[in-house]
């Protein structure tokens, strides 16, 4: 018998200063049965940061042409792909054909031996940024995960405000490579 996937619902309220965005997000997310919870958390997170009417979640997981996360125009262009963990170097360079600007967000420990090993490959793509979240706030993060949130989320001067029930968190990012 085939494991099924968890659903998570999430209403987001975004107040992103830096880009004068502000929204009530209704996410329903499914959570592979292979995805861990710190995948899970910085697809959230990748999502909050990059919110747009038309950023949508991809198979990513299930299907190597597809993003964990894109954002495709009425034109059937692929205007942002983003990419989570440490993927292939072919699916980045797949990424940064297809799409007008590629993100790639890293999340945990492994990533910054990936990156060192990666780096020099990745710098021939002009248009990809790769940044990579602080490893014990996503685990903090991780532990707030609940299958219904309700997610106060405030962006300005480049920092991440979240409030899930009690708790506020600063989610920090840091940049390693941007975009040309």
């Amino acid at each position: 018998m085939a494991l099924k996937s968890t659903i998570y619902k999430a209403t987001i309220h975004l107040s992103d200063m830096d880009r004068d965005y502000y929204d009530t997000l209704n996410l329903t997310v499914a959570q592979h049965p292979s995805e861990t919870d710190l995948r899970l958390i910085t697809r959230f997170l990748a999502y909050i940061l990059n919110a747009h009417e038309h950023l949508t979640f991809g198979k990513g997981l299930s299907d190597e042409d597809e993003a964990a996360l894109w954002q495709i125009n009425y034109s059937e262009e692929i205007e942002l792909w983003i990419e989570l963990g440490q993927p292939d170097e072919k699916r980045i360079k797949k990424a940064c054909n297809k799409a007008q600007h590629t993100i790639l967000y890293g999340y945990t420990s492994p990533f910054n031996v990936w990156w060192q090993q990666n780096q020099s490959k990745l710098a021939q793509y002009k248009n990809l940024t790769v940044a990579r979240f602080n490893d014990e706030t996503v685990k903090n993060l991780a532990t707030l995960l609940n299958r219904t949130m309700e997610i106060q989320a405030s962006i300005q001067d480049g920092q991440l405000w979240l409030t899930i029930g009690d708790e506020s968190l600063l989610i920090e990012k840091e940049t390693l490579q941007s975009e040309l």
